[in-house]
């Protein structure tokens, strides 16, 4: 009985949310793992379908409030309106639109993008900004041809639209790979960030960047000690670090010596 009290008690302490977001990341991680093993047809058939889902709930909550807003204002007297401004007003509601028009739209550009950026990523093997750029040239065509913002000349229209939207798409594609790409000088110092960390004098990583002790020196810093010390005085580590440093580095070496294998920091 106490055990059963116990066991209610900790489920009740979890957070709900949380297990909720855990068990949508378990199941999104199996999809994805299921889907890659699938054959190109039918993975680019289910991605473009799912996609086109999410764009069509997107659109048809987004524009509600728009939807709400004009059942309170009486429609354009359209005795009075010349043929440009007719086309604009079309223009207008079939980007802004009811639910419907707006879950269509957003329907087709998102299912149209991820499916050919699912086509090209299993072809070339990889995702870049080229692809990123056609797949975003391919929604703008779509999107501005369900719209029907192109009017007479809806070609060109198109043309446009597909400009625009692969320009956006190729440059937001460069934003996230500058942000998350690694600093490249961050990546020669692991090994060194490693060390430093484990004896609390992880502040002195700058004293190593400044020296231009690499990882690649590390190696060269377990030969001699005078070369090491001096070395570490040349990036002006003060003499405890230095000593903390060496001792460090010299009983490493012995566990390298001993073990047969080269010491990894």
């Amino acid at each position: 009985m106490g055990e059963e009290k116990k066991g209610f008690l900790v489920i009740g302490h979890q957070n709900p949310l949380k297990h909720v977001e855990t068990k949508y990341n378990e199941c999104e991680t199996l999809f994805n793992t299921w889907l890659a093993k699938q054959s190109l047809p039918v993975e680019a058939a289910i991605v473009t379908v799912t996609s086109a889902l999410q764009g069509a709930a997107i659109g048809g909550l987004t524009s509600l409030p728009n939807d709400v807003s004009s059942s309170f204002s009486p429609p354009p007297p359209t005795t009075s309106l010349t043929l440009q401004t007719k086309a604009s007003f079309q223009q207008s509601q079939a980007v802004a639109g009811w639910p419907l028009a707006q879950a269509r739209n957003l329907a087709v550009t998102c299912g149209v993008n991820a499916g050919i950026s699912c086509v090209l990523r299993r072809l070339r093997g990889k995702e870049d900004v080229q692809s990123n750029m056609a797949a975003g040239f391919g929604s703008g065509v779509m999107f501005s041809l369900v719209s029907g913002i192109g009017g007479s000349n809806q070609a060109a229209t198109a043309i446009t639209s597909g400009v625009l939207f692969a320009l956006a798409q190729g440059g937001f594609f460069k934003i996230r790979e500058k942000i998350s790409m690694p600093n490249p000088e961050d990546v020669l110092y692991n090994e060194t960030r490693s060390m430093l960390t484990s004896l609390g004098l992880g502040h002195y990583e700058k004293n190593f960047k400044k020296g231009l002790l690499t990882d690649n020196t590390l190696p060269l810093l377990t030969d001699r000690q005078v070369a090491t010390m001096n070395a570490l005085q040349d990036a002006r580590i003060p003499p405890g670090p230095r000593l903390l440093i060496l001792d460090h580095i010299e009983r490493e070496n012995e566990v390298k010596k001993t073990s047969g294998f080269p010491y990894k920091w």
